[in-house]
């Protein structure tokens, strides 16, 4: 018999990390996750242990759904931010079943609305069925590092310069731009210190990082985030790097500040002898950031429909 229990923490790591390599492998970005990931996953701010579920026959991890409750959103919407089942149990129900415990989840914790991404046909069969009902597209995005641009736009005065680990000013800093970069973009809600740490200290993802500023005169104007996951190059057989996150200050947008800091954050990568870079985008930016990332020679390789429905 089918039972979805809750997550324990300290005790369901390995459960979670067992059916996650089951499910996630199909995704080109994602790899396998080991139990010290999910341990530092846990230590993010915005981890929601009580959205944590797992589906059970017999005993055996057969699904999982992470059903966020972001306690930092003033928004009651909840997201669901990971859904599988593992190949062999899969169209028996049990994804329905994960999804409407995820969907009670959040009635009991008072949100209006849930959100949920999906790209694979299964899983946009399933929300649809739902009453789900499509709100944003995103881009999941690739380039080769062997040329790189130039003189194709890009602000010749700005002046870089590398973020200092460890440098509460410049951590402080980054965490402002984060805010005020992003402050019009669909979903926002303000960042925190601490999230800006875990992500450069504490993320399972990119054990190796680089972040650079770009002033102009005695101004910070913009910044970009690039990460190397060793692991997960080994486990593909590739040299992929990503642009973690990149911002403009909106006063100073159309300048080629954008287009200067893509080109420093592929240096970077190109420089840790990566071939490729990766990105996410939301295809619907107000800055029109896709309209960049292609000018520069991103190609898209995966759509994600964000879906939402109104629970309450």
């Amino acid at each position: 018999m089918l039972k979805i229990r809750s997550f324990v923490q300290g005790k369901d790591e390995k459960r979670w990390t067992t059916v996650w390599n089951k499910v996630c492998p199909k995704f080109e970005e994602v790899r396998a996750l080991t139990v010290d990931d999910v341990i530092r996953f846990e230590k993010s701010p915005s981890f929601d242990v009580k959205g944590l579920f797992l589906a059970e026959l017999e005993d055996e991890p057969v699904g999982l759904v992470y059903a966020q409750v972001d306690r930092f959103r003033e928004e009651k919407k909840g997201f669901i931010q990971l859904l599988g089942v593992v190949p062999e149990h899969r169209r028996k129900g049990i994804g329905r079943k994960l999804a409407q415990r995820a969907i009670e989840s959040f009635r009991e914790r008072g949100m209006e609305r849930v959100e949920v991404a999906a790209s694979k046909k299964d899983a946009i069969k399933l929300f649809e069925s739902m009453g789900f009902k499509q709100v944003r597209v995103y881009s999941l995005m690739k380039r080769a590092l062997e040329s790189l641009p130039q003189n194709f736009g890009e602000n010749q005065e700005v002046v870089p310069r590398k973020l200092h680990s460890g440098d509460k000013a410049d951590i402080e800093l980054l965490t402002f731009l984060e805010n005020d970069t992003f402050s019009e973009h669909y979903n926002f809600r303000p960042t925190s210190v601490k999230e800006i740490e875990h992500m450069l200290y504490e993320n399972p993802s990119f054990r190796e990082q680089d972040w650079l500023f770009v002033d102009l005169g005695d101004e910070t104007v913009g910044y970009v985030g690039t990460g190397i996951d060793k692991k997960y190059n080994k486990e593909k057989n590739t040299r992929a790097g990503w642009i973690i996150d990149i911002g403009v200050m909106k006063a100073h947008r159309r300048k080629g500040i954008g287009t200067k800091l893509m080109i420093e954050g592929m240096k970077l990568l190109k420089a840790k002898g990566m071939t490729e870079a990766m990105l996410g985008v939301d295809d619907q930016n107000p800055t029109k950031a896709i309209k960049l990332y292609e000018k520069i020679g991103f190609k898209t390789i995966r759509k994600d429909i964000a879906y939402q429905k109104t629970i309450q």
